[in-house]
């Protein structure tokens, strides 16, 4: 990896990517992830993973590849690039790397993971393999000496030297793009601007690397992404670009995320630029179905799946049409066979949804005052190695077994004053709508949706659990599970369920203004859009990942019955924020983080978070 610093004992540059840092001996770079021991650049944590489980490919995502296939997903700790409001922050920045969270595999034993799962090849994700070069060399080496094929989601900042070294193992690859600027990349770190990715794009597609680029989408990033679906033109107009709408994390500006119309309508031009411009982070939309550029034929449909993730639905005329072209003659530009059913991961796993979970845990922490990263990991670390995801997933899903959950982590964590205090600020809130709620009284039929109409959130989330404390009944378990969080359903199912009310998800949300429109273009004539009842919760984390699904009760509540629970929402809000987080809610300053409670929120080691008060 390291042969041109053979002997060299002074200050050397950093090849493993193209910040080019100037490591001195026993020293980290900037990512510190690696240092120069006697002339080598090490890597500090080899062979560590955080995730090695199986997933469908959707799921990293990528959408022209072996459409359906089960790849081993593989993801480490760290980063080399600290960009803004990054949705893994709590694996790139806050779980360490000496966590015993992470297990050691070596590369066998990663294979035989993959050999033994059925699994087509590997594929590196969530963070960027940038953070654990040496590591996924030796995998990828031995991987594809088993027949497997190899990818990764990266960033693309290698130096020439690491992508030479990758290139004969790598078949596939999601590049992240940060934008088209200089500015863009500066601000993630890379000094060196986007030159180098540019030139890897290009290196990477003459050798024949199949490309798929992804960008996430903010206000004021749509003139960066018009010259970047140009470029990518100029190098062919078949790779495919992933539109990753904005949902602002950690100390992200929320007035940056575009509306669900918004990025659909941007969607759409630059389709005039590239054959294939796809649409993620957007339940129910229809721009995450592979159409013909040509005649406009639907040939792929997908489905939403959870943050960054897509699932495989099939093809209307067969599955032919991925992997033989459209029947006007258009080739799809798909590579590999379209798997007979895409794989169905398990709860938390796979993708980012892995990095949800762990949020949740910390929300429930932070509610109890907890501020100090070590803390947290050490949940985490129970999490992953005692409590299990699956446990965690379904103690969520229920408000008496959410505080259950956050009890116990409190307690784990040795915070049982502050846990119980929260816990039984949850309980009182329950019984206050319960009694406001008690006697006779109409329940009307409530539906939950996503982000668009017609994709529906599964009947046992906590959702619709909230729904039903909150004296309605939910139509949405009247509908077949599936999916993640949900699935789509026709306008004549919505039709037939006709709710009285409808609540827009407050994680993935949208506009009551556009979800109307929306109802009316589709042909949805329920009551409730007939009567615009129709409902946004005034903020995010507010029926799901925080314990902050307490607001949305008493909002949903009100809502519903509003002449026996009338509620002042906005002061519930206050005092909640006042006695578990020590500020101000203010509804400008929160984004979609399950844990941090607002853009403003801060470590304690950094002088900078407020301490909820002592409990009296």
């Amino acid at each position: 990896m390291d042969r041109n610093l053979e002997g060299q004992l002074g200050p050397a540059i950093c090849h493993i990517c193209a910040r080019g840092c100037l490591l001195s001996q026993g020293k980290t770079g900037a990512c510190g992830l690696y240092e120069l021991r006697e002339g080598h650049i090490a890597e500090l944590s080899p062979d560590r993973y955080l995730v090695a489980c199986p997933i469908s490919i959707e799921t990293m995502p990528m959408l022209h590849y072996c459409p359906g296939g089960k790849f081993l997903q593989i993801s480490t700790t760290g980063c080399n690039f600290n960009c803004p409001g990054c949705i893994s922050t709590v694996i790139v920045e806050e779980m360490p790397r000496e966590s015993q969270a992470l297990q050691r595999l070596d590369p066998q034993q990663v294979v035989d993971k993959a050999l033994g799962n059925d699994c087509l090849g590997i594929a590196f994700l969530m963070n960027d393999p940038l953070a654990s070069l040496p590591t996924f060399l030796r995998v990828a080496e031995l991987a594809h000496a088993k027949g497997l094929k190899v990818g990764c989601s990266s960033n693309a900042y290698f130096s020439p030297h690491s992508l030479e070294l990758l290139l004969p193992y790598l078949d596939f690859i999601n590049i992240g793009m940060k934008g088209f600027s200089d500015a863009s990349y500066r601000a993630c770190g890379g000094s060196a601007g986007i030159g180098p990715v540019l030139a890897n794009l290009r290196t990477l597609h003459a050798a024949g690397v199949h490309i798929e680029v992804s960008c996430i989408f903010r206000k004021d990033k749509s003139d960066e992404l018009r010259g970047l679906a140009s470029h990518l033109a100029e190098i062919s107009k078949g790779i495919p670009l992933q539109l990753m709408r904005f949902i602002p994390f950690e100390g992200a500006d929320i007035s940056q995320e575009t509306s669900i119309r918004q990025a659909e309508e941007f969607c759409q031009e630059l389709r005039g630029a590239l054959d294939h411009v796809y649409l993620f982070n957007t339940p129910g939309t229809q721009y995450l179905h592979t159409i013909c550029p040509d005649c406009g034929r639907k040939l792929v449909l997908r489905d939403f799946y959870g943050p960054m993730g897509a699932k495989l639905l099939g093809a209307p005329d067969g599955k032919s049409a991925m992997e033989q072209g459209c029947r006007c003659g258009r080739d799809l530009a798909c590579q590999g066979q379209v798997a007979q059913s895409p794989h169905q991961e398990a709860d938390f796993e796979g993708g980012y949804p892995f990095t949800r979970a762990l949020e949740m845990v910390e929300a429930m922490l932070i509610a109890m005052g907890v501020d100090q990263k070590k803390q947290i990991v050490r949940a985490w670390e129970h999490l992953l190695n005692d409590y299990g995801l699956a446990r965690l997933h379904r103690g969520v899903q229920h408000p008496l077994s959410y505080i259950e959950t956050l009890l116990h982590f409190g307690r784990f964590i040795g915070v049982d004053s502050r846990a119980e205090e929260l816990a039984g600020y949850l309980q009182g809130k329950l019984q206050q709508v319960h009694k406001a709620l008690k006697g006779e009284y109409q329940r009307p039929r409530v539906f939950y949706a996503m982000g668009k109409p017609l994709f529906f959130i599964n009947g046992g989330r906590l959702e619709n659990q909230l729904v039903e404390w909150a004296g309605g009944i939910s139509a949405n378990k009247e509908l077949a599970p599936g999916g993640r969080p949900g699935h789509g359903l026709s306008a004549a199912q919505l039709n037939q369920l006709n709710p009285e009310a409808i609540f827009i998800s407050a994680f993935i949300s949208n506009t009551v203004e556009d979800f109307y429109a929306d109802c009316l273009r589709l042909g949805v004539r329920a009551r409730a859009v007939e009567e615009k009842r129709i409902y946004a919760h005034p903020a995010p984390g507010w029926d799901f990942g925080s314990p902050r699904w307490v607001l949305g009760l008493v909002y949903m509540a009100s809502k519903l019955h509003p002449q026996r629970c009338d509620f002042d929402v906005m002061a519930e809000a206050d005092a909640f924020y006042q006695r578990f987080y020590g500020m101000e809610f203010k509804p400008q300053e929160v984004n979609r983080s399950f844990a941090k409670p607002s853009g403003r929120w801060r470590w304690a080691k950094q002088g900078l978070s407020p301490q909820p008060p002592a409990v009296s």
